[in-house]
C-alpha cells in the first residue's frame, strides 16, 4: 500500500473546498467509503475528471494502481505534482472519451462528472467498452438546487448495460461533507456482468439471552449506522453455512465461543435498507453464559454492550433489527422488512410499520396452547415467573392491569391476580413441568432459584436419577405454586 504524504499535498487542495479532503475526518469518512465501494484485490482504476487528483490519491494510497485524466492542464499539473511517488499516470484529455487505447480496467471512478455530459447514454456506453469483465463503475454525482442528476435517473441510463446497480445515499453522512446538507448525494456501483440470477448476500444475527434480556452492540466508526444500537451480527463468506457465520461472528465481536448446538434458528427474514439491496437475515437464539461473559471484541466498530429488556426495547436501533427482535417477541418465524427509498436507518416509532410477518403452518391438534395460573400477588409472581421463565426461553408476551404472559412457541402461560371473594378459589393450576436443555443448567437453575423467591422442595422430591432416566427438579415458590424442571 503506497504511503500518502497530506501535509506536502495540502498546498494543492485549497482549490477543492468539497474534494480537497484537508480535514482527517472527512478524508477517513471517504476512505472508509472508497474500501467498500472498490475490489479488496489491488486494481487498476481510471479517474475521470480527476481535478487536481485527491481522490486518485485516496485511491492510490489504498494500494490500486491509478490512471487520473482531466481535460484541464492546469489541473493536470497540480495532480502530478500532488502524486508523485505514487506510480499513477496523469492524462490530459476528455473524461467522456478518455486517452487510453486499448487499456482496460477494473473500476472506472468519476465524480461529479456525468452530470455535465451532453450525451451521458452514450459517454457510459464507452466507459463499459473500457471494463474488464466484472469491472465496476462507481459514479458519485447529486442534485444541488435543482442543477445535477438524480439517481433514478441514472439509473435508468445504466440499466442498459447491468442489472447490477448499488445505490448508495450519501446526504445524510455529515462526515463526508464536513458539514450537514439537505439536497440529493449519491454513489451508484455497477457491474459490467452480464445478467445473472437474483442473488441476495446472507447476513446472521444473534439474540443473546439473559433471561428476558437480550444483548445488543453500540456501532461506532464504521460508516453505517454509527450510534445505533444492533445485535452481533455479520454476513456469511463464500462456502460457509449460515450457523458457522454465527459462530465465526460471535467470536469475533464479543469473544464468546458458541458450540453448534447452542445455536438455534429463532426467525428467518428478508429484508431491504433504504437505497440498498434485499438481503436475507438468519436470526439466532442462545442462551447466556455466565462463565463465558460477552466483551467488546472490537472496540474500533463498537462503543458499548449492555443488556437491554426484550419487551422494552430502546427506540435507538438499526430499524430492520428491532423489527427482527419485535418479530423475535411475538414468536413470528418468517418476516418481510422492505423500507422505502426516503426511510431512516434507525428504527422511528411513529413511521408506518414495514415489517410484514408470513404466516406458518398451524399447530397440530392437541399440542398445550396456554396454561392460566392465578395468583395472590402479580408483583411477586411477576418477579418469580419472570426469572424463571425467562431462562427457560420464554419471551415477555402481554401485558393487563391484572396480568402477564410469557410465549414461546405455540404455547404461552398467564398469571392473573385474583380478584374473587375470600372463599373462592385463590389459584387454579396444579403442576407445571419444563423441558431443561441438560443436567448442567438444572443444576444452575436450581443453585439460583432461592435467589428469586423459589425453593427447592423436600430431597425425595428432589430426583436425579441415575442411567439413562431423566434428571428432575422440584421448585416451590412464595404463593405455592409448583414446577418440575426435566433434563433428558
Amino acid at each position: 500500500m503506497t504511503t500518502i504524504d497530506w501535509d506536502a499535498a495540502a498546498d494543492s487542495f485549497d482549490e477543492e473546498p468539497d474534494h480537497g479532503l484537508l480535514d482527517p475526518v472527512v478524508r477517513s469518512a471517504w476512505a472508509r467509503r472508497m474500501e467498500t465501494w472498490l475490489p479488496t484485490a489491488r486494481s487498476a482504476v481510471l479517474d475521470l475528471g480527476c481535478g487536481t487528483g485527491t481522490l486518485s490519491l485516496l485511491v492510490a494510497g489504498q494500494g490500486h494502481r491509478v490512471t487520473a485524466v482531466d481535460r484541464s492542464p492546469r489541473m493536470v499539473e497540480q495532480a502530478r505534482a500532488k502524486l508523485a511517488g505514487t506510480g499513477t499516470e496523469v492524462l490530459v484529455g476528455d473524461a467522456g472519451h478518455p486517452p487510453v487505447g486499448k487499456q482496460r480496467f477494473d473500476v472506472i471512478l468519476a465524480r461529479h462528472v456525468v452530470w455535465l455530459l451532453p450525451d451521458p447514454a452514450a459517454v457510459l456506453r464507452h466507459w463499459f467498452s473500457l471494463l474488464r469483465p466484472g469491472g465496476r463503475l462507481v459514479l458519485i454525482e447529486g442534485v444541488w438546487n435543482g442543477t445535477g442528476l438524480s439517481a433514478a435517473r441514472l439509473t435508468e441510463l445504466l440499466a442498459a448495460h447491468t442489472e447490477r446497480v448499488h445505490h448508495e445515499p450519501l446526504s445524510g453522512d455529515p462526515l463526508l461533507w464536513g458539514k450537514e446538507v439537505d439536497d440529493e448525494r449519491y454513489a451508484l456501483v455497477a457491474r459490467a456482468e452480464p445478467p445473472l440470477r437474483h442473488r441476495e448476500v446472507v447476513d446472521v444475527h444473534l439474540i443473546l439471552r439473559r433471561g428476558s434480556d437480550v444483548l445488543l452492540a453500540r456501532r461506532s466508526g464504521t460508516g453505517y449506522a454509527d450510534g445505533l444500537l444492533h445485535a452481533p451480527s455479520g454476513h456469511t463468506e463464500d462456502g460457509e453455512d449460515v450457523r458457522a457465520a454465527m459462530i465465526r461472528e460471535t467470536a469475533e465481536e464479543i469473544g464468546v465461543e458458541l458450540d453448534p448446538d447452542e445455536l438455534r434458528v429463532a426467525l428467518v427474514m428478508q429484508h431491504r435498507g433504504p437505497g440498498g439491496n434485499p438481503r436475507i437475515g438468519w436470526f439466532f437464539e442462545a442462551s447466556y453464559d455466565p462463565a463465558r461473559p460477552p466483551r467488546n471484541a472490537e472496540p474500533d466498530k463498537c462503543s458499548e454492550l449492555d443488556w437491554f429488556p426484550l419487551d422494552a426495547l430502546p427506540d435507538d436501533m438499526v430499524a430492520y433489527c428491532r423489527a427482527g427482535l419485535d418479530g423475535y417477541r411475538a414468536e413470528q418465524r418468517f418476516l418481510i422488512h422492505w423500507h422505502e427509498d426516503g426511510d431512516t436507518v434507525a428504527h422511528a416509532p411513529r413511521v408506518v410499520r414495514r415489517a410484514v410477518p408470513l404466516p406458518v403452518a398451524a399447530a397440530p391438534t392437541g399440542r398445550l396452547h396456554h396454561v392460566e395460573l392465578r395468583v395472590p400477588d402479580l408483583v411477586v409472581a411477576e418477579a418469580e415467573w419472570g426469572w424463571l421463565l425467562g431462562l427457560l426461553g420464554h419471551v415477555p408476551y402481554q401485558r393487563w392491569a391484572q396480568g402477564r404472559s410469557w410465549r414461546r412457541g405455540d404455547g404461552y402461560v398467564v398469571v392473573e391476580e385474583s380478584s374473587g371473594p375470600p372463599t373462592a378459589p385463590r389459584r387454579g393450576a396444579g403442576r407445571l413441568a419444563f423441558h431443561v436443555g441438560d443436567r448442567a443448567q438444572l443444576d444452575i437453575l436450581v443453585a439460583q432459584a432461592p435467589d428469586h423467591g423459589w425453593r427447592l422442595q423436600a430431597p425425595d422430591c428432589h430426583v436425579y436419577a441415575d442411567g439413562a432416566g431423566p434428571h428432575v427438579a422440584r421448585l416451590a415458590n412464595t404463593a405455592g405454586d409448583e414446577v418440575e424442571l426435566v433434563a433428558p
